[in-house]
């Protein structure tokens, strides 16, 4: 399985400058992405993931985040499935991240 994180940590986190070379992927759409993101994050939709796994690093922390959770979920296992061990998923995704930034997302 793989790890999880409450939307209030991975803010505290990221605020906080704790991230250290973790990546943070936004598996949602570019329509989504452009809607509203976090600029630390780098856009990579969940069906293109399959075809980009030589760009993702194995020996970082990977964040994976979406609208509400379950499409980063799926991300998750999937990368998990394909050797990548440091996976953690952001719980709620940005729905529940714009909201603690106080920016209603849907």
């Amino acid at each position: 399985m793989f790890e999880s994180i409450e939307p209030e940590a991975f803010r505290a986190k990221t605020d906080n400058g704790e991230l250290g070379d973790a990546l943070v992927v936004d598996v949602r759409e570019p329509y989504e992405w452009e809607y509203y993101h976090w600029e630390q994050a780098q856009l990579m939709p969940m069906n293109s993931i399959p075809g980009r796994l030589a760009e993702l690093p194995k020996d970082r922390t990977i964040y994976v985040v979406c609208a509400h959770g379950v499409r980063s979920a799926n991300v998750c296992y999937y990368l998990k499935q394909n050797g990548f061990n440091d996976v953690v998923n952001v719980e709620g995704g940005m729905a529940a991240l714009a909201a603690l930034r106080g920016f209603q997302y849907d």
